[in-house]
């Protein structure tokens, strides 16, 4: 008997976790559809209550109240597009800076993780002076 009563509250204690579980998605499920209603809710009011006056000065581009001259087309240095490829490299690296900082003070985890960063590091380097004898960092 005592088998069975505890086999019992196993099960009973298994549907509670379950239970609870899926209630605390539900809570992250409804605030989910309440912020799709808001924002649906909103691009519809927007629609209703906007004037609708179309001209033809509207469909002009807009270059802070000076008329176009010219075509939209324009060309554009790839050497800031190369900068700021460069900036999320290293921005990237250095977000993983701070996770290894905790694990390597973790006891028992020191040395490997060092070797494990300079090796990181090492490419870093290694890309760093690619880019530098490529002339990716000279501004001209």
């Amino acid at each position: 008997m005592p088998v069975t009563t505890y086999r019992t509250d196993v099960a009973a204690s298994r549907t509670d976790v379950a239970a609870s579980y899926f209630e605390s998605y539900s809570v992250v499920g409804l605030l989910a559809v309440v912020g799709v209603l808001f924002v649906a809710v909103a691009f519809g009011a927007s629609r209703l209550l906007r004037p609708v006056v179309p001209t033809p000065e509207k469909l002009l581009t807009y270059e802070c109240g000076v008329d176009p001259v010219g075509e939209g087309w324009a060309h554009t240095q790839v050497r800031y597009y190369v900068y700021a490829f460069l900036y999320v490299i290293f921005a990237v690296d250095s977000i993983f800076l701070f996770p290894w900082a905790t694990v390597f003070a973790a006891p028992g985890y020191g040395a490997a993780t060092l070797v494990e960063m300079f090796i990181f590091l090492g490419f870093l380097a290694v890309g760093l002076l690619y880019a530098y004898k490529k002339g990716v960092l000279t501004w001209a």
